[in-house]
């Protein structure tokens, strides 16, 4: 999900800093005996020569690896793991560039199709990644990472930075939703979306100055609530020859379900202006029932000081609809070598060792969503112990939706685009300003002309 939130997590923090260390040589040496004047045996004594052992040296002395990276907030505590690879290896990183999601990927964009990359390894993600391939921007992955070292990656993971039979980019963290539900006003969760807006509805009714639900209401946040909602219900964005689809029943019930809610007064009148923050700020002032949301703002919303939810709160799996599979749209942030890269061996050692346990363990601790199998059966295992046992279900939650409902938006380069399409008349529709089936027929429209445009049909 990427990292068009506005959240003030986001906020700039210093780049670590890091210096590398000295390298060292391999060194071996024999003996052998002078011979004597005394007269020679019949069989000369075999003489085994001496050898000392041998020094490793570090296998990227001198060498600097340059870095696009994330920052912000909790992004910039994985970087303290970098003196350690430095001093390994003897290598230097130095950060060209910081900034959040939004800002790294256009500056990646513009170096690309500019040609200006100066730098080996950058921040990806899984929503992201397919521009820079369509740009032929990155290096591929598969002669850097074996089967063995991506063995304790969640599977799913994996898969989702895959595009063309290649693998593009090592996955980090991740973050998927779960429906988000007060314990004060519901006795359990919605299993269906036709539950779900049904609650909302009755949630509403019965507590005045309570809103059932919200949304993100622009944007992205908009395009990708609408997306699992109605691949839920099962409908897909586009057909196996990249025509839109999402004009069809499944996409009509999820609109419909949206703009029901909105005229019942069952989400806020402004939530057409919501972004992330607005939506998990309404959620911790008491004023949503409940909704869909990532797992991020679970510390926020447990904190006395910040949440009047705190306590009051439950967690579960997001809804199904017709189509008989949970909702489950989600993102991984990574990191990806570029094709221009100059150290591309170290590049692919450094990444390895920022995904590393020792990566995966340092975030955690933070709550992040980590990508290590083994990592998740650690901290699940520590979480047994936790004096509120909301802490250890959200983890093995989060763990069972990363292994089983993790779904990306369609790996092409057209998805920012899309979303630009779509949103304004999901917008209109929720407003009460287009029918859904109108609106929708009006964005695939649109649609086909910008997958035409970008030689899809040809």
């Amino acid at each position: 999900m990427s990292e068009e939130k506005k959240l003030s997590r986001r906020n700039f923090l210093k780049a670590a800093g890091v210096v590398g260390g000295a390298g060292a040589v391999l060194a071996a040496c024999g003996t052998t005996p002078e011979p004597t004047q005394a007269p020679e045996p019949t069989q000369a004594p075999a003489v085994q020569p001496t050898q000392a052992p041998a020094v490793v040296g570090k296998p990227f002395d001198g060498k600097t690896v340059r870095m696009h990276a994330i920052s912000g907030a909790n992004y910039d505590e994985l970087y303290k793991v970098i003196p350690s690879w430095e001093e390994k290896t003897g290598a230097k990183v130095e950060f060209v560039f910081k900034g959040n999601g939004f800002e790294t990927d256009k500056r990646l964009v513009q170096d690309f199709a500019a040609g200006t990359v100066d730098y080996d390894v950058c921040w990806d993600h899984s929503s992201f990644f397919s521009q820079y391939v369509k740009a032929d921007g990155l290096e591929p992955l598969d002669n850097y990472f074996s089967e063995e070292d991506l063995a304790d990656f969640i599977p799913r993971l994996v898969d989702a930075a895959r595009r063309d039979g290649k693998l593009w980019v090592m996955p980090r963290h991740f973050d998927i939703s779960c429906t988000h539900y007060r314990t004060d006003l519901v006795d359990k969760a919605p299993e269906t979306w036709d539950e779900f807006k049904q609650m909302a509805l009755d949630i509403t009714a019965n507590n005045p100055g309570i809103f059932g639900t919200e949304f993100a209401g622009k944007e992205e946040a908009l395009t990708g609530r609408f997306y699992e909602v109605q691949t839920a219900e099962g409908g897909q964005l586009f057909n196996d020859k990249w025509e839109p689809t999402f004009n069809g029943p499944a996409a009509v019930k999820a609109a419909t379900m949206f703009a029901e809610l909105y005229a019942a007064g069952a989400m806020p009148p402004d939530m057409t202006n919501y972004l992330w923050e607005d939506v998990a700020v309404q959620f911790a002032n008491g004023l949503i029932g409940m909704y869909t949301e990532w797992f991020g703002w679970y510390s926020y919303f447990q904190d006395p000081a910040s949440s009047q939810v705190a306590g009051k709160f439950d967690l579960a799996r997001q809804p199904k609809g017709d189509g008989g599979v949970h909702s489950g749209w989600a993102g991984h942030h990574g990191f990806s070598i570029t094709k221009a890269a100059k150290e591309k061996e170290a590049a692919a050692d450094l990444i390895k060792h920022l995904t590393s346990v020792e990566g995966n363990e340092l975030e955690a601790k933070l709550g992040i969503l980590i990508a290590r199998q083994s990592v998740w059966d650690k901290i699940i295992a520590e979480a047994e112990g936790s004096e509120n046992p909301l802490d250890k279900k959200r983890l093995e939650l989060a763990l069972l939706q990363a292994q089983e409902d993790f779904k990306t938006p369609p790996l092409i380069a057209e998805w920012l685009p899309l979303s630009n399409i779509l949103y304004p008349i999901l917008q209109q529709i929720i407003l009460g300003d287009v029918e859904p089936q109108a609106g929708l027929d009006q964005a695939a429209e649109e649609a086909y002309q910008m997958m035409n445009a970008a030689g899809y049909y040809s």
